[in-house]
């Protein structure tokens, strides 16, 4: 091989594999530049990535969907709620949109279907509040609600019930909400 192959060969950036690297640099004269990302940083890269894609997939249920959901879920008549009552919070909280999040003046964050309060519910990066519910609040986005169902029946169980949510009270509470799962054949 000339000195101007190898010199063109040096200066050329490469992504070969490490060995082909050592084995060039040991019959080069001059040492060579990694100008690649290491697989470490791609690999990084590529699961961060992946957590955005799947942290940005959204689902917003139509009425019925809802209601069938909630009751594999077994929701009808949990602590005494009819799945009317689960739909009808749903609604009036998200739209029955599984991604929703609003923004507290307080800092706190109202996650998912049902808007659970990070305040008490689910853990943030703030590391000063009690998680009740044993989770992520990013896992109350899921569009499977699984996460969501267990944390809604948590506080479901407290002494209040549903009226722990300000849209039940004021919107289902109370109130005729068999249109709710109508048609619904659940």
């Amino acid at each position: 091989m000339t000195r101007a192959v190898e010199l063109l060969a040096i200066s050329k950036p490469s992504c070969e594999p490490a060995w082909w690297k050592l084995c060039m640099e040991a019959r080069s004269w001059a040492p060579r530049r990694q100008q690649c990302l290491p697989g470490i940083m791609l690999l990084v890269f590529f699961s961060l990535l992946s957590c955005l894609f799947t942290s940005s997939q959204a689902k917003v249920y139509s009425r019925c969907e809802l209601a069938r959901t909630l009751q594999d879920f077994g929701m009808e008549g949990y602590r005494g709620y009819s799945m009317a009552d689960w739909v009808c919070l749903a609604y009036f909280t998200s739209g029955f949109n599984t991604a929703a999040v609003d923004h507290e003046a307080d800092g706190s964050t109202n996650n998912g279907i049902f808007q659970i309060n990070s305040r008490m519910w689910c853990k943030t990066l703030s590391a000063d509040v009690p998680n009740r519910c044993q989770m992520y609040c990013s896992d109350l986005l899921n569009p499977n609600l699984k996460d969501t169902v267990i944390c809604a029946m948590k506080i479901a169980q407290q002494p209040q019930g549903l009226a722990s949510w300000e849209a039940w009270r004021r919107h289902c509470q109370g109130k005729d909400l068999r249109d709710w799962v109508d048609g619904c054949d659940l």
